[in-house]
């Protein structure tokens, strides 16, 4: 056998062991894939036999149904409009409900989320005049959080409850100064003459500057007027009810931003006459987080398999 021969036969038995190794992985790929998938499908089926037996066990009978409403209100956390609106509807639907309770324990957030969850307030409180909607605040309720309060039928506090801040806040840095010292020079290029108006290494330009005061008085008048609608003749306007100031919850009674001193528990006994509460705040259990996790999972590993398919 001369050399060319023995090349040869090396170099295809090499090509062969290769071959077989990427086959090898490929199945094993596949079998990774089919086995998450088949274990996310009986995730799936587990969850959707269970489930209704969570809402079951909110019905057995008459209730207070408790809605919790804690931390930054904005799309990417507990408190978004989405989950609190759903928990209201679902409250509202149910017939073994007596009354519902919003306990909001937040420093504010969003003006959009904290408005849509307003309007909704609002809306069920209309369509059902026959359901009282009562907000209990806890350790704060500012800014957005009492803009979403005052759709509250009524607003019970404790004595230091933090209540109020009825404004309008955009902040930022600006870093000009710095940069003239140390000798930065800002490099930006824009399509659209404001497209950069709020870039922190920019100075500030008096045109833009006023363009956003005015959108924050439009916010902040949209803001007061949900307040005055939602407490009406009840509020007894002070000079700088509407200024952003935070007052505790006995001078927010005082004031008529809140109606009386009360908690969960007293409010659910004496008021609603329901003292069983049940908590119908939205919340991700187990299974759901395990299916995100693994649908995540699923997906990077079907995109990776089919990255490696080959068309011949």
């Amino acid at each position: 056998m001369n050399t060319d021969d023995a090349n040869w036969e090396k170099t295809a038995l090499e090509n062969l062991l290769k071959e077989n190794l990427k086959e090898r992985q490929s199945n094993r790929r596949w079998r990774t894939f089919w086995r998450l998938l088949g274990l996310a499908i009986t995730i799936g089926l587990v969850y959707s036999y269970f489930a209704p037996f969570k809402k079951s066990a909110s019905v057995l009978s008459h209730h207070t149904a408790l809605i919790k409403l804690d931390g930054e209100i904005s799309g990417g956390t507990s408190a978004n409009a989405s989950d609190i609106m759903m928990a209201l509807q679902n409250a509202f639907e149910s017939p073994e409900v007596g009354g519902v309770i919003l306990r909001i324990n937040s420093p504010g957030g969003s003006p959009v989320q904290s408005g849509m969850i307003y309007d909704e307030m609002m809306r069920l409180r209309k369509a059902n005049p026959e359901k009282h909607l009562y907000v209990v605040i806890e350790d704060i309720c500012a800014s957005g959080g009492y803009y979403i309060a005052a759709a509250g039928e009524k607003i019970y506090v404790d004595k230091a409850s933090l209540v109020g801040s009825i404004g309008v806040i955009m902040s930022g840095f600006g870093f000009t100064g710095l940069m003239d010292k140390v000798g930065v020079e800002r490099r930006v290029q824009t399509a659209g003459e404001n497209k950069a108006m709020l870039d922190p290494f920019m100075k500030q330009n008096p045109k833009t500057t006023q363009s956003i005061q005015a959108m924050l008085d439009e916010i902040h008048q949209q803001f007061i007027k949900s307040v005055k609608d939602g407490r009406g003749s009840r509020l007894k306007e002070t000079p700088d009810m509407f200024s952003g100031m935070v007052w505790n919850g006995s001078k927010a009674v005082e004031l008529g931003l809140a109606d009386d001193f009360g908690t969960v528990e007293s409010v659910a006994r004496d008021v609603i006459k329901y003292s069983d509460v049940v908590d119908y705040t939205q919340t991700e259990n187990v299974a759901e987080r395990l299916a995100k996790r693994f649908g995540a999972t699923l997906g990077n590993s079907f995109a990776s398999a089919l990255q490696r398919v080959d068309l011949k």
